[in-house]
């Protein structure tokens, strides 16, 4: 890959990411190459990475959408990432050095801090939030867990997830970290596997109220 393909395709990775443009809106190559300030050849190649993570999608005429995903897409991948980040949290339970735990105390007091702004610092949660699991798979020390959750935990359910989020259950959240802390400290693979499973699951059934019910809930008609 060309550095101005690295170029176009970090800058666009990020605007899809910071919520600028909607689920299912479509684009175009020239607003890319705007945005990305580089010509349309490596905007093309950055574009087939991102379809690639599924951040993008090609309808059966070309044309280019932002990905917009189902409840049933999004249980799917709330499954595959329990399923990872289990095993990511099972295998950190018994390699977490003490600066780890250190570490991953502090991220949670500043997540615990931006949720007691009023309102929520919602962009502050989701950075400390992502520094915390990031340190979770560092001592997982699996470079193939790594490469796969790569494509499930930057994808924008997990931006909208945190929006549709009460402080109340911002709060939870951050308990949750508090025991998944505490696992670790007992050094009970376990235990950390059992907490990450609910963690991610409780998040799953948050955002599933906020887009509807499943496509088979819809077609019986229940009502």
């Amino acid at each position: 890959m060309s550095r101005a393909s690295d170029q176009a395709y970090a800058k666009i990775r990020a605007h899809l990411l910071s919520g600028a443009v909607g689920a299912g809106e479509q684009l175009t190559e020239d607003q890319l190459a705007q945005i990305t300030g580089v010509s349309r050849t490596p905007v093309r190649e950055a574009v087939r990475r991102l379809e690639d993570e599924l951040l993008l999608v090609r309808s059966d005429t070309k044309r280019l959408f932002v990905a917009d995903w189902s409840r049933d897409d999004i249980e799917e991948m709330f499954t595959l990432r329990g399923m990872l980040e289990c095993h990511a949290a099972e295998r950190a339970a018994k390699r977490l050095s003490r600066e780890q735990v250190a570490a991953l105390e502090a991220l949670n007091r500043d997540l615990k801090a931006a949720i007691e702004r009023t309102p929520p610092d919602v962009a502050r949660f989701l950075e400390a939030n992502r520094a915390f699991h990031e340190v979770i798979y560092d001592a997982a020390d699996s470079p193939r867990l790594r490469q796969l959750l790569a494509r499930l935990i930057e994808a924008p359910v997990v931006l909208r997830t945190a929006r549709t989020y009460s402080q109340g259950e911002l709060r939870q959240s951050a308990r949750d970290h508090d025991e998944l802390v505490a696992a670790f400290l007992a050094r009970d693979p376990d235990w950390a596997r059992a907490v990450m499973g609910s963690h991610l699951r409780r998040a799953f059934h948050t955002f599933a109220r906020a887009v509807g019910p499943a496509a088979n809930d819809q077609d019986d008609g229940g009502g």
